[in-house]
């Protein structure tokens, strides 16, 4: 019997991909009436962990549709009482995104006005370098009030700690927080040189300075899971802060805790969060708050989104379109069928291994029954990943199965 294996092993970022798929809609009642020329209505439009999903799919609407929605149902202009915001994780996903490294996404963005957008953990997938290129073509920022540069303890350039927003005579405070699971969520080298504070001290130190820049609404955009958002609460009431948004475990959920509205969306753009407040600009206070979740529902495209959209497809047709083979039937992106296919062709490839192990959080959609494009591989398995060839002992390996692992072999 042998003890020493040939192992290749590809470290993938872990993610949850728990979705609740039902709508809430949750709010604390008005305490009282102020004269209505200080009552001013603020509705945040939410989403998060959007991964590059602007094309419609058999799972997604798609951006275009999401678009038309907001201004057909939630009656959405520039010029109204709108914040549209992102919790991160913005464009690692399908080839149409991650192909172009987010550009495609930050053009899409751009056209459907977010105002900001919080930085996750997949914005480093392609190095900071090129998190760079992209925040120097977003018409928004991207915030995080919680990393620092090791070297010199300062928020580092790419990352904008809050802003401050007029939206219908209020001025609201958007502070952006990042998962601390970063280091081992994102490609370890492309964040070496930073760290990422624990979110209460990161607001303990900035809420200040929002309200000295003279906001008078406070709300966290963050790439924080749900349960993570929740436990921020207490803190949140001290410091002032009325909405959370959360993200990074796509989960679907939103509710009011003592008063704070904490809002996550899911994913891929399937459904988004809505916050509506009634602000009083003389009592400088919170009047009410409704919380919800809604769906992104098949119906008419937005003809701008939908247009840069298309000529992102036209790109990648000619770029990944070519047939390499065909299903019958899909292989669902959580099943056997898709962890063999992957881990297997490993070892068909490299002949001198025994395992193969991967992070199944790193197989990132299905294949869908029909022909399969070299754009669908890349769908698959869109991260700029190197395999390693390792030669582990059997203790050692099987010390290395654990968690969220699958095996080939």
């Amino acid at each position: 019997m042998r003890h020493i294996f040939k192992i290749k092993i590809l470290f993938l970022p872990a993610l949850l991909t728990f979705f609740l798929l039902h709508c809430q809609n949750r709010s604390i009642p008005t305490e009282a009436i102020p004269p209505a020329e200080t009552a001013r209505q603020v509705v945040i439009l939410y989403t998060n962990d959007e991964h590059g999903w602007m094309e419609e799919s058999a799972t997604s609407a798609g951006a275009a549709a999401l678009m038309y929605q907001w201004k057909q149902e939630e009656n959405y202009t520039p010029e109204g009482p709108f914040l549209i915001l992102s919790g991160g994780d913005m464009w690692t996903g399908p080839a149409i995104s991650t192909w172009y490294r987010g550009k495609p996404m930050v053009e899409v963005m751009n056209a459907m006005n977010y105002r900001a957008a919080a930085i996750g953990n997949h914005e480093f997938d392609f190095t900071v370098q090129v998190l760079r290129q992209r925040l120097a073509e977003a018409d928004f920022p991207f915030l995080s009030a919680n990393i620092r540069q090791k070297s010199s303890g300062q928020i580092p350039d790419f990352a904008t700690p809050y802003v401050v927003e007029e939206v219908n005579g209020v001025k609201v405070g958007l502070i952006g927080l990042t998962t601390t699971s970063t280091p081992t969520s994102a490609f370890p080298e492309y964040v070496a040189d930073y760290d990422f504070l624990d979110y209460r001290t990161a607001l303990q130190e900035v809420v200040p300075e929002v309200k000295a820049d003279s906001a008078e609404l406070l709300v966290v955009v963050g790439h924080i899971p749900y349960e993570e958002a929740v436990s921020l609460v207490p803190v949140a009431r001290t410091l002032g802060i009325s909405v959370i948004g959360a993200g990074h475990d796509h989960l679907r959920d939103s509710g009011i805790y003592s008063g704070v509205a904490v809002v996550e969306s899911g994913s891929f753009l399937r459904a988004y969060g809505k916050v509506d407040i009634s602000f009083d600009t003389a009592a400088d206070t919170v009047i009410s708050i409704q919380v919800g979740t809604y769906d992104n529902k098949d119906g008419p495209p937005d003809a701008e989104v939908a247009v840069i959209v298309g000529r992102w497809q036209s790109l990648l047709r000619d770029t990944l379109g070519e047939v390499i083979g065909y299903v019958q039937n899909e292989i669902p992106r959580n099943s056997d069928e898709m962890y063999n296919l992957v881990t297997d062709s490993w070892l068909h490839t490299f002949t001198g291994a025994d395992v193969s192990l991967t992070n199944r959080g790193g197989i990132r959609q299905s294949i869908p029954a029909g022909e399969i494009t070299l754009a669908t591989i890349v769908g698959v398995l869109p991260f700029e990943n190197s395999i390693l060839r390792l030669r582990l002992t059997g203790k050692e390996l099987e010390n290395c199965i654990i968690g969220d692992i699958i095996v080939g072999g």
